[in-house]
């Protein structure tokens, strides 16, 4: 974690792996064994016992299981709720109070409960385990209960009933929540039902007049009641908006929020409850689906016209119309009475085609060898590129490729290079300022010595004949290599340089014109 601008991320992201790790007991090895210790926990939670001891848990699975040898003992369960514990499902704390002597006491028994998180977690998976698929309805009678509740809300907030304006809206909240879930569910369930494959005419038939019916009558129920509940919703804000988030936040029982806290959760809850029925103020009023109910509402006629387009369909395989079914049965049989393998052979050509690759249209080069008119079976194999063997598609140079330009990395090389210039240029100045015999050189000036060499050495060994010198010039200085009657030594960072019969000299370098020598500007010769 850092400060940087991705901070924020990385917290979500570690929150939400902290999340999901909950989870991980559903997909565990021991996955039945982690369900009946949470289920004992749960079980505890209704007869209002938070804490437990692995003892507990181990009675209440043989009391639920019915018998005198349970799936799971004491013994079995203390590493089920240590692992609970380090997923997060389950808080553990210390428990004294059952040691019977001093030596237990020091072994400090552990007790657990539900963390919230965790208990969340079981909840959500125990919802999806007991969900039933089959069970998707529309709220249709929830609409004359919310109305009703409106005209309530708004008459106990006109007269400063503060805990009946909390009961009111809190049963609003609640209703529109469960209206939209089920919605959600139903629609869910019926977009399984459109899009299946095996659909079977008979279960279809026997509930299709249900299900049309139950979706007609909740889309003019809600057109209905739409406009009437959005007039109770303007009754209601002109009895005060912010009265009635401050008389239901001060009756609010969460003790754990901030009564500002409180505040801006029931004007959360209000503005979306709001959202349903009224159309905000940003909507122009000739716009469509405008508010929650109708988009709801919009949803139920595709519904209910994606329905009749499956009816159409089951209606018309009864009535023995050729469909996939029919020509495939029809295509079996035919396969099936085929006299023999060649007949069949020929049936699957004609039928599927699939006698030459279609997406091939490529001819031998030599065509008196391999006419175009020979079948692919008969004639030679020809090789073709993998593009048009994998996608059919004749392989092309296409566009060239985006050169990639990395600008920082070449001005740090050009920063690099320019430094080395600069400790070349220093190197071969403090070579030329002095005599080269009478001192030991550096490492950098070491360097611009064996370059000068370098360069003087290309005219140095004569292929016949003597040379009674030669030069080199490197970064401004010249070096002159000139006969000597003994040996010279010089001493560098690296060691000593002998040199036999030669004799070095560094000056600085003249300025002249390329035009007047032909001298090189690197490691160039006179």
């Amino acid at each position: 974690m850092t400060d940087s601008a991705e901070g924020p991320i990385s917290a979500d992201t570690a929150t939400r792996d902290e999340r999901l790790r909950l989870f991980s007991f559903a997909t565990a090895e021991k996955r039945a064994e982690y369900l009946w210790v949470l289920r004992a926990f749960d079980g505890a939670r209704a007869a209002y016992v938070v804490l437990l001891h692995a003892d507990d848990v181990a009675e209440w699975i043989r009391r639920e299981s019915g018998d005198e040898n349970p799936p799971l003992t004491a013994v079995d369960i203390g590493p089920l709720l240590d692992q609970l514990h380090q997923w997060g499902v389950l808080e553990r704390s210390y428990d004294g109070t059952r040691a019977a002597t001093l030596a237990e006491y020091r072994n400090r028994h552990y007790v657990y409960q539900f963390s919230q998180a965790g208990f969340q977690a079981f909840r959500a998976v125990t919802g999806v385990l007991e969900a039933r698929v089959d069970e998707a309805a529309l709220s249709r009678l929830v609409l004359p209960e919310l109305l009703a509740d409106l005209r309530a809300l708004a008459e106990a907030n006109r007269g400063g009933d503060a805990e009946r304006v909390y009961r009111t809206l809190r049963r609003l909240d609640a209703a529109l929540t469960d209206m939209a879930a089920r919605a959600a569910h139903f629609y869910l369930s019926l977009g399984d039902l459109v899009r299946t494959t095996e659909i079977t005419p008979e279960s279809f038939l026997g509930h299709k007049d249900a299900l049309l019916a139950h979706m007609r009558e909740f889309s003019t129920d809600l057109a209905r009641f739409a406009p009437r509940l959005a007039e109770a919703i303007g009754e209601i804000e002109e009895t005060g908006v912010d009265e009635l988030v401050e008389r239901a936040a001060s009756c609010d029982e969460r003790v754990l929020l901030s009564l500002a806290q409180r505040r801006a959760d029931w004007r959360a809850r209000w503005q979306g409850l709001r959202t349903w029925f009224v159309a905000p103020e940003s909507v122009k009023p000739g716009d469509t689906e405008s508010t929650e109910a109708d988009r709801l509402r919009e949803a139920t006629m595709s519904a209910i016209a994606a329905v009749l387009s499956l009816l159409r369909r089951v209606t018309e395989t009864r009535r023995g119309g050729v469909s996939r079914e029919s020509a495939l049965r029809h295509l079996a049989g035919w396969f099936t009475a085929a006299p023999n393998a060649d007949s069949a052979h020929a049936l699957f050509d004609a039928v599927f085609g699939l006698g030459r690759p279609r997406h091939l249209a490529m001819e031998h080069p030599d065509a008196d060898i391999v006419p175009a008119t020979r079948s692919w079976w008969d004639a030679p194999p020809l090789e073709i590129s993998r593009t048009l063997a994998e996608t059919g598609r004749t392989p092309s140079p296409g566009a060239p490729a985006r050169i990639q330009r990395n600008d920082a990395s070449i001005r740090r090389l050009r920063q690099s290079q320019l430094d080395a210039q600069r400790a070349r240029a220093e190197a071969a100045k403090s070579l030329a300022a002095a005599d080269l015999y009478d001192r030991e050189l550096d490492e950098g000036e070491t360097e611009v010595l064996l370059r000068l060499l370098d360069a003087a050495s290309t005219a140095w060994v004569p292929v016949s004949g003597r040379v009674a010198g030669t030069t080199g010039s490197e970064s401004g200085v010249t070096l002159t290599v000139s006969e000597h009657p003994g040996s010279t030594v010089v001493r560098t960072a690296r060691g000593l340089l002998h040199l036999n019969n030669r004799k070095l000299e560094v000056r600085p370098g003249r300025a002249r014109t390329p035009a007047a020598h032909g001298d090189r500007q690197d490691g160039g010769t006179e």
